[in-house]
């Protein structure tokens, strides 16, 4: 038997929650969806104050011991992915379970498409042939094709799997550089590990970042990394902004390698207006944070974590974060 609880959904921006086929799965629920942003722990309190299943939409709320001290109700996080912005500690010790699957049955391929649909945008100057041409203008540059460049991936998980498929099919050179399991994976899939991280750097046409973003790849690429790449060459990262060292992509490009980069994230969300410097640089194409935001995905992805919120009012809980929760 599934018992009703009061659930929470916060940052449907677009409120499309309420559109998909999966939101049925809440049926007999009281639901609350939040279509803004807030960060004001207060206003986050008072919203809360009677949820008893709060669903998350990625990481776009931090969930930390200073909002969940005052949730006496919350007894269940519900979400899809990775968790960095939760304090599992916290959740743990007021004894609130956290259920995530983290992509457990296939990659995103909605991310896998809008980094394809990025290199392509940037590699053919698509947005500023746009602008011209609704300017009154027309060509306004030359962009360059795929065929026979060499596209560097680094980090060999699944969704770098299915853009190294992308590369191959565009005719380019693929190689990859990642740690020493995920380069045995690549090698054993047939792909060809670069002989050096130097040699990626310097040798790819466009990199495209592909990592979970933990204590081990914080950072991980560095201001000498960018510098190593070609003036003509493209960073993308449709992944996580920590993954560079802060800063050091706008000072990259400032300084013409890589040339242009494409990305879809970054270190404080959502973006505000002045607060970050690549969206005045045409250099760098910009996007805000879509490459999972598609129909299809989120029919996938909140069909688990809504059934997650059933078997946890059916009292059989699954994709446990925090086990010991459950005990308490």
């Amino acid at each position: 038997m599934v018992c009703s609880m009061k659930v929470s959904i916060l940052d449907d921006y677009c409120d499309t929650l309420r559109t998909l086929p999966c939101f049925h799965r809440l049926a007999g629920h009281d639901v609350t969806v939040w279509t803004d942003h807030v960060h004001d722990i207060d206003v986050l309190a008072d919203r809360l104050r009677d949820t008893e299943a709060l669903v998350l939409i990625r990481e776009r709320t931090a969930i930390r011991a200073t909002l969940l001290e005052r949730l006496p109700n919350l007894r269940l996080i519900s979400q899809r992915s990775a968790y960095p912005h939760i304090d599992i500690d916290a959740c743990t010790r007021l004894g609130i379970v956290v259920c995530s699957d983290l992509h457990s049955s296939s990659p995103s391929y909605a991310t896998a498409e809008l980094t394809w649909a990025l290199v392509l945008a940037a590699m053919r100057r698509l947005p500023q042939q746009v602008t011209s041409l609704r300017n009154g203008g027309w060509q306004t540059e030359v962009g360059s094709s795929l065929l026979f460049k060499t596209l560097g991936i680094y980090g060999y998980g699944r969704i770098g799997k299915v853009i190294a498929g992308y590369g191959a099919a565009f005719g380019m050179v693929v190689q990859i550089w990642a740690s020493p399991e995920s380069r045995a994976r690549a090698a054993a899939d047939g792909l060809t590990i670069a002989p050096s991280r130097e040699a990626f750097f310097e040798t790819s046409d466009i990199v495209t970042l592909h990592m979970r973003l933990v204590d081990a790849t914080r950072g991980i690429v560095s201001a000498a990394d960018l510098a190593l790449m070609k003036p003509s060459a493209l960073l993308v990262n449709t992944s996580r902004a920590g993954l560079v060292e802060p800063g050091a992509l706008v000072h990259a490009l400032r300084n013409g390698r890589p040339g242009r980069a494409a990305v879809d994230v970054y270190d404080h969300e959502p973006v505000q207006p002045g607060d970050e410097p690549l969206l005045l640089m045409d250099n760098a194409l910009c996007t805000p944070h879509i490459g999972y935001v598609t129909v299809d995905e989120w029919e996938l992805q909140f069909t688990t974590v809504f059934d997650q919120i059933n078997a946890f009012a059916a009292g059989t809980p699954e994709n446990v974060v925090n086990p010991d929760a459950v005990r308490r």
